[in-house]
């Protein structure tokens, strides 16, 4: 069994902390994007890889949304590389895919179909994982989603030898990111920690990189936002990232990701703008059965009223969520984003059938809940349905 801790790197000028790392290496394989290829520090931390000899394979061709077939495909034209370490840039996609690559490089590794369909990984090769977005957590979690477009789904692989090696967070490459981007892959980290510190499989060890994790999201993500080359921001807001991953290796995601997931795999919005569509109505759904947390959370914000009642904080939080998505200017709606109100059915029926999340919410929700909190995503419908329902 491949070793399953991961070594954390972090701060500015961290690329320097690279070449122990790959150190002895051979034959790395190098997966990013095709934008991320282009970036200056990419460019130097390639170097940096190819020093001593070691022969570098680039893969700049992992899509926003990788498919089952896309990592088919990429893998297979790899043909028979030795590759005794995986490299990944980039987003939580890339890092998705560098994660199944590090196994599918082991001699011993199944398929990636049968993986898909629940057999589990043993071995990998060396990896190492630097992550240009603050949200996704993937650098720290031992999970791969890929989607599976002929069933308007996506699945995931999971398996503690998916956790890499070592793990760069460089606040320099998150400057890149676009506004829009840093938003919503902000908000992505925020459903995951605050998911995690909800769910029913919530425990002191989740709860603790829960809180942590929060503290360092809700103080510096407008900054982060609004200032792109602060880069005490943006490493808080990797670390804040990185801890939303941590949990969901102690806990679990629930409503907000199971609802999410429908309009991935079948509409392909972007993961982080489907979850900040789905905060605050899926937290208001939530709130009475968590005001105690939600007031806990409520007190970590850094211009918090501490007066307030525990109901109250409750309350205020899920309006702190609602105004804090449209304050970076995310998407509050579906139907300006090409989803008919018509398949609120057929959405809210994919939802309940990611019961792997379903089950870690913190109360239950049938077909008639889960309807009415896609109708509140589209202007002309009213949620008709009571929040304690």
């Amino acid at each position: 069994m491949a070793t399953i801790n991961s070594t954390v790197i972090a701060g500015p000028a961290s690329v320097f902390a690279l070449e122990p790392l790959v150190a002895g290496r051979r034959q790395i394989l190098l997966v990013t994007d095709a934008n991320m290829i282009k970036l200056p520090l990419v460019a130097q931390i390639r170097e940096l890889l190819a020093a001593d000899g070691r022969d570098i394979t680039v893969v700049d061709t992992v899509p926003a949304e990788p498919s089952h077939r896309d990592v088919n495909g990429i893998i297979n034209g790899l043909g028979d590389a030795d590759v005794d370490m995986v490299v990944g840039i980039g987003g939580g996609s890339v890092l998705d895919v560098a994660k199944l690559f590090s196994v599918l490089c082991h001699p011993t590794t199944p398929r990636l179909e049968a993986m898909l369909a629940g057999e589990k990984p043993q071995q990998r090769v060396a990896s190492l994982l630097i992550p240009t977005t603050a949200g996704t957590g993937s650098e720290a979690t031992p999970n791969a989603i890929l989607a599976i477009p002929e069933q308007n789904t996506k699945v995931g692989i999971i398996s503690p030898v998916l956790l890499p090696d070592y793990v760069a967070l460089l606040p320099e490459l998150t400057a890149s990111m676009p506004s829009h981007i840093a938003s919503s892959t902000g908000i992505d980290a925020l459903c995951h920690l605050i998911e995690c510190f909800t769910a029913t499989v919530a425990n002191p060890v989740s709860d603790n990189a829960a809180l942590i994790g929060l503290k360092k999201l809700l103080t510096h993500i407008e900054t982060s936002v609004n200032e792109p080359e602060n880069r005490l921001a943006r490493l808080e807001m990797l670390w804040a990232s990185w801890y939303g991953g941590v949990a969901i290796n102690h806990a679990g995601t629930h409503l907000v990701h199971a609802l999410s997931y429908p309009l991935g795999g079948k509409y392909h919005l972007p993961h982080g703008v489907a979850n900040a569509i789905l905060l605050a109505p899926c937290m208001k759904v939530i709130r009475p059965w968590a005001v105690d947390k939600f007031a806990q959370v409520w007190d970590l914000l850094p211009d918090a009223d501490h007066t307030l009642s525990v109901a109250d904080k409750s309350i205020a939080l899920v309006d702190y969520f609602s105004g804090l998505v449209k304050r970076l200017d995310l998407p509050d709606n579906l139907a300006t984003l090409g989803v008919p109100v018509t398949d609120i059915p057929e959405l809210a029926e994919a939802a309940l059938n990611v019961k792997r999340l379903m089950n870690n919410a913190p109360c239950q929700v049938n077909h008639h809940d889960v309807q009415a909190i896609y109708q509140t995503l589209f202007p002309t419908r009213e949620y008709t349905g009571s929040e304690n329902e």
